[in-house]
């Protein structure tokens, strides 16, 4: 996980990242200056294969299951989470302050934030990466296949330097990422294995939306997916080249599966020319959606709406017409007659 880059962003780009029937999981911490309503002091989101495992609740100081399978991990399982995280928990405080003072700050609002985790990929090789960020940029990184931390910010320079003497806390960093890590994924996947294994096709609609004397765009979204990897794509004649569309990135929907987007402006007048292609582990060969223009059953369906609706007026029209020409005695709906016919709630109820 080398270069530089805003913290803020890791989370969505690390959670895309992985290959397909690749495995992973990571932790996000993140600690603020000034807690208040809705904003913890502290707090921790753990996933594997993207979905949400974990979380730390730092006023209670408990982790709590998110995922319904976590609900049968063994005792000391949250045990020995709740003891690291209410470590983690003090310690993060004394990290926002140190940081204020790197950053000549004294007050305000401020985040500090800590990424960490691994992978097993596909072909059974692993990775993995650690990370500090101090108000949604990098602090310090670790680079993986060095083996010592990175330094993007200048203020971070002097623990850049004090971390890298240290070749124990080194040789810590190497062995957890490369073992323990991974262990522990191996782990969560076994007590998982049933919904994280699950597959769920997405649902593919293409649609469109012209700019007056200017160019259409066409829209691509697959819903309801899982697992989260998935390549969304526009091609033009069929062709295997990719036209250069705009992603939306992948995103997660509230009952555990995803959503994803992509767009393309074209000429309007090739419109039928392109084709949204699909994959996902999901379906045995790609999906393959086009535009298609509103039916004319829909159209028929407007217009007899339409008609409807206007027969509807002329009637009510026609009665009242006859209302006023009987006069108040033929009027079956006055609140006068409703009284002389209390008992009967059916009139009543109509005036």
């Amino acid at each position: 996980m080398g270069g530089p880059g805003s913290l803020l962003l890791l989370l969505p780009l690390l959670l895309g990242g992985a290959e397909s029937r690749s495995h992973s999981l990571q932790y996000f911490l993140t600690a603020v200056s000034e807690p208040g309503p809705g904003v913890p002091e502290f707090t921790v989101a753990g996933y594997v294969d993207g979905q949400r495992f974990v979380e730390y609740d730092g006023e209670a100081q408990q982790m709590r299951p998110r995922a319904p399978w976590m609900q049968a991990a063994q005792p000391e399982v949250w045990e020995q989470e709740n003891r690291v995280h209410k470590v983690r928990q003090a310690c993060f405080r004394g990290k926002v302050r140190t940081h204020l003072h790197l950053y000549n700050q004294s007050r305000g609002f401020h985040i500090f934030q800590y990424a960490y985790g691994c992978e097993i990929r596909a072909d059974g090789s692993t990775g993995g990466f650690r990370r500090f960020g101090y108000d949604g940029g990098d602090f310090l990184i670790y680079d993986a296949a060095r083996h010592r931390w990175e330094a993007p910010a200048r203020e971070a320079e002097a623990t850049q330097r004090r971390w890298n003497g240290d070749p124990v806390a080194l040789q810590y960093y190497r062995h957890f990422l490369e073992r323990e890590c991974g262990e522990a994924l191996q782990r969560y996947l076994q007590l998982g294995q049933g919904a994280l294994a699950r597959r769920e096709r997405p649902v593919v609609r293409v649609t469109s939306r012209d700019t007056p004397g200017g160019p259409t765009t066409l829209s691509c979204r697959a819903h309801g997916f899982y697992p989260r990897d998935i390549a969304v794509s526009w091609l033009r004649h069929g062709g295997s080249s990719e036209q250069g569309p705009r992603r939306g990135g992948v995103l997660p929907n509230g009952d555990g599966t995803y959503h994803a987007w992509a767009t393309v402006e074209i000429d309007p007048r090739e419109r039928g020319l392109y084709r949204c292609r699909v994959e996902h582990e999901s379906l045995a060969d790609p999906l393959i959606a086009v535009w298609e223009p509103p039916s004319d059953s829909w159209l028929v369906l407007v217009v007899a709406g339409a008609i409807l609706a206007l027969g509807a007026v002329a009637v009510l029209v026609g009665l009242a017409w006859r209302r006023r020409q009987s006069g108040p005695k033929a009027d079956l709906y006055s609140p006068a007659l409703a009284s002389e016919h209390g008992s009967d709630s059916s009139i009543t109820a109509l005036t």
